[in-house]
Protein backbone atom coordinates (compact mmCIF):
# COMPACT_ATOMS: atom_id res chain seq x y z
CA UNK A 1 0.00 0.00 0.00
CA UNK A 2 1.03 3.27 -0.96
CA UNK A 3 0.31 6.18 1.22
CA UNK A 4 0.36 9.22 -0.93
CA UNK A 5 0.05 12.26 1.85
CA UNK A 6 -2.50 14.89 1.00
CA UNK A 7 -1.38 18.02 3.14
CA UNK A 8 -3.38 20.39 1.35
CA UNK A 9 -1.46 21.01 -2.03
CA UNK A 10 -2.25 19.34 -5.13
CA UNK A 11 -4.78 17.07 -7.51
CA UNK A 12 -3.67 14.00 -6.57
CA UNK A 13 -6.66 12.47 -9.37
CA UNK A 14 -3.51 11.48 -12.26
CA UNK A 15 -0.79 10.57 -9.82
CA UNK A 16 -3.81 8.02 -7.98
CA UNK A 17 -4.88 7.06 -11.36
CA UNK A 18 -1.63 6.23 -12.78
CA UNK A 19 -0.86 3.95 -9.80
CA UNK A 20 -3.72 2.35 -10.56
CA UNK A 21 -2.45 1.73 -13.97
CA UNK A 22 0.71 0.12 -12.41
CA UNK A 23 -0.92 -1.98 -10.02
CA UNK A 24 -0.02 -0.22 -7.05
CA UNK A 25 -2.58 0.28 -4.43
CA UNK A 26 -2.54 3.30 -2.71
CA UNK A 27 -5.06 6.04 -0.48
CA UNK A 28 -4.98 9.76 -0.81
CA UNK A 29 -4.69 10.85 3.46
CA UNK A 30 -3.62 12.97 5.92
CA UNK A 31 -4.44 10.45 8.82
CA UNK A 32 -1.71 9.69 10.85
CA UNK A 33 -2.57 5.66 11.33
CA UNK A 34 -3.17 5.13 7.77
CA UNK A 35 0.45 6.43 6.50
CA UNK A 36 2.26 4.42 9.55
CA UNK A 37 0.56 1.51 7.81
CA UNK A 38 1.32 2.25 4.52
CA UNK A 39 4.31 0.37 2.97
CA UNK A 40 5.56 3.57 0.98
CA UNK A 41 4.85 7.09 1.08
CA UNK A 42 4.32 10.04 -1.84
CA UNK A 43 4.62 13.63 -1.04
CA UNK A 44 3.28 15.25 -4.01
CA UNK A 45 2.85 19.31 -4.81
CA UNK A 46 2.20 22.27 -6.67
CA UNK A 47 2.60 25.61 -5.81
CA UNK A 48 4.63 27.66 -3.56
CA UNK A 49 6.92 26.13 -1.63
CA UNK A 50 6.49 28.28 1.63
CA UNK A 51 2.78 27.74 1.60
CA UNK A 52 3.40 24.28 1.01
CA UNK A 53 5.91 24.46 4.00
CA UNK A 54 3.70 25.71 6.52
CA UNK A 55 0.70 23.14 6.24
CA UNK A 56 2.94 20.44 5.88
CA UNK A 57 4.26 21.47 9.50
CA UNK A 58 0.78 21.62 10.45
CA UNK A 59 -0.32 19.23 13.32
CA UNK A 60 3.59 17.50 13.40
CA UNK A 61 3.04 16.27 10.00
CA UNK A 62 6.67 17.43 9.01
CA UNK A 63 8.39 15.10 11.96
CA UNK A 64 6.23 12.29 11.44
CA UNK A 65 6.86 12.25 7.75
CA UNK A 66 11.01 12.40 9.00
CA UNK A 67 10.03 9.64 11.77
CA UNK A 68 8.33 7.36 9.23
CA UNK A 69 11.39 7.79 6.49
CA UNK A 70 14.16 7.43 9.75
CA UNK A 71 12.21 3.70 10.24
CA UNK A 72 13.29 2.88 6.70
CA UNK A 73 10.22 3.57 4.71
CA UNK A 74 10.53 4.83 1.32
CA UNK A 75 9.23 8.16 0.26
CA UNK A 76 9.06 9.54 -3.27
CA UNK A 77 8.30 13.46 -3.42
CA UNK A 78 7.21 14.48 -6.36
CA UNK A 79 7.90 17.94 -8.57
CA UNK A 80 7.34 20.56 -5.25
CA UNK A 81 7.14 17.43 -3.13
CA UNK A 82 10.98 16.99 -4.29
CA UNK A 83 11.94 20.22 -3.52
CA UNK A 84 10.43 19.74 0.42
CA UNK A 85 12.89 17.32 0.74
CA UNK A 86 15.72 19.72 0.95
CA UNK A 87 16.94 21.81 3.64
CA UNK A 88 15.68 25.01 2.43
CA UNK A 89 14.18 27.25 -0.22
CA UNK A 90 14.59 30.66 -1.42
CA UNK A 91 11.28 31.13 -3.15
CA UNK A 92 10.12 34.18 -1.89
CA UNK A 93 11.76 34.50 0.76
CA UNK A 94 13.90 31.61 2.77
CA UNK A 95 12.15 28.47 3.91
CA UNK A 96 12.88 25.43 5.29
CA UNK A 97 12.40 22.16 4.20
CA UNK A 98 12.24 18.42 5.85
CA UNK A 99 16.15 18.23 5.64
CA UNK A 100 16.07 15.35 4.37
CA UNK A 101 18.34 15.59 1.40
CA UNK A 102 21.01 18.17 1.54
CA UNK A 103 20.94 20.81 -0.70
CA UNK A 104 18.61 24.27 -1.60
CA UNK A 105 16.00 25.48 -4.02
CA UNK A 106 17.05 28.09 -5.89
CA UNK A 107 15.73 30.39 -9.01
CA UNK A 108 15.76 28.99 -12.31
CA UNK A 109 16.55 32.72 -13.49
CA UNK A 110 19.65 33.04 -11.76
CA UNK A 111 21.61 30.30 -13.31
CA UNK A 112 19.64 30.10 -16.80
CA UNK A 113 19.92 32.72 -19.87
CA UNK A 114 18.08 32.50 -22.91
CA UNK A 115 15.58 29.96 -21.50
CA UNK A 116 11.90 30.42 -20.94
CA UNK A 117 11.05 30.18 -17.51
CA UNK A 118 9.26 28.17 -16.17
CA UNK A 119 10.79 25.35 -17.47
CA UNK A 120 8.08 23.62 -19.11
CA UNK A 121 7.40 20.50 -21.27
CA UNK A 122 9.15 17.44 -21.96
CA UNK A 123 13.34 17.04 -21.68
CA UNK A 124 15.48 14.14 -21.69
CA UNK A 125 17.04 12.90 -18.75
CA UNK A 126 20.93 12.02 -18.49
CA UNK A 127 20.85 9.51 -15.62
CA UNK A 128 24.27 9.98 -13.69
CA UNK A 129 24.00 7.21 -11.07
CA UNK A 130 22.69 4.26 -10.07
CA UNK A 131 18.34 4.54 -8.65
CA UNK A 132 16.03 1.57 -8.11
CA UNK A 133 13.46 3.89 -9.43
CA UNK A 134 14.97 4.82 -12.77
CA UNK A 135 16.02 0.86 -13.67
CA UNK A 136 13.67 1.01 -16.28
CA UNK A 137 14.51 3.85 -18.33
CA UNK A 138 17.12 4.29 -21.45
CA UNK A 139 19.76 7.26 -21.28
CA UNK A 140 17.75 10.43 -22.64
CA UNK A 141 14.18 9.38 -22.01
CA UNK A 142 11.80 12.16 -22.49
CA UNK A 143 9.75 12.92 -19.09
CA UNK A 144 7.35 16.07 -18.31
CA UNK A 145 8.81 18.98 -16.49
CA UNK A 146 7.10 22.62 -14.97
CA UNK A 147 8.78 24.01 -12.47
CA UNK A 148 10.60 27.64 -11.77
CA UNK A 149 13.09 26.61 -8.92
CA UNK A 150 15.73 23.80 -9.53
CA UNK A 151 17.55 22.07 -6.81
CA UNK A 152 21.23 22.55 -5.95
CA UNK A 153 22.58 19.18 -4.50
CA UNK A 154 25.35 18.59 -2.57
CA UNK A 155 25.39 14.99 -3.11
CA UNK A 156 22.78 12.13 -4.52
CA UNK A 157 22.16 13.50 -7.57
CA UNK A 158 20.99 10.57 -10.17
CA UNK A 159 19.32 12.31 -12.91
CA UNK A 160 19.71 15.58 -14.59
CA UNK A 161 18.33 17.45 -17.88
CA UNK A 162 19.91 20.11 -19.81
CA UNK A 163 18.30 23.32 -19.87
CA UNK A 164 21.29 25.57 -20.36
CA UNK A 165 22.78 24.26 -17.54
CA UNK A 166 22.72 20.57 -15.78
CA UNK A 167 19.36 20.71 -13.34
CA UNK A 168 18.44 18.25 -11.15
CA UNK A 169 15.80 15.73 -12.52
CA UNK A 170 15.85 12.94 -9.51
CA UNK A 171 17.44 12.42 -6.43
CA UNK A 172 18.15 9.99 -3.84
CA UNK A 173 19.30 9.60 -0.27
CA UNK A 174 19.07 5.78 0.93
CA UNK A 175 15.08 5.40 1.02
CA UNK A 176 14.55 8.84 0.36
CA UNK A 177 13.76 9.45 -3.48
CA UNK A 178 12.75 12.64 -5.30
CA UNK A 179 12.15 13.61 -9.02
CA UNK A 180 11.29 17.26 -10.02
CA UNK A 181 8.95 15.85 -12.89
CA UNK A 182 5.88 14.63 -13.18
CA UNK A 183 5.77 11.25 -13.65
CA UNK A 184 2.09 10.82 -13.83
CA UNK A 185 2.04 13.48 -17.05
CA UNK A 186 5.24 11.41 -18.37
CA UNK A 187 3.46 8.17 -20.24
CA UNK A 188 5.30 5.16 -20.13
CA UNK A 189 8.07 6.61 -18.55
CA UNK A 190 6.75 8.08 -15.66
CA UNK A 191 4.80 4.95 -15.46
CA UNK A 192 7.78 2.64 -15.16
CA UNK A 193 9.05 5.13 -12.29
CA UNK A 194 6.10 4.79 -10.26
CA UNK A 195 6.02 0.85 -10.96
CA UNK A 196 9.60 0.44 -9.75
CA UNK A 197 9.05 2.18 -6.44
CA UNK A 198 5.76 0.04 -6.03
CA UNK A 199 7.90 -2.59 -5.99
CA UNK A 200 11.36 -1.40 -3.63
Amino acid sequence: MIAVIDYGVGNMFSLCRSLERVGAESVVTSDFDKISMADKLILPGVGAFGDASKLIKQNGMDKFIKEQCAEGKPLLGICLGMQLLFDKSYEYGAHEGLGLIEGEIVPLADYVKGFKIPHMGWNRLKIVDNNPILRDLKQGSYVYFVHSYYAKCKKGVSATTDYGIDITAAVRNENIFGVQFHPEKSGENGLSILKAFNEL
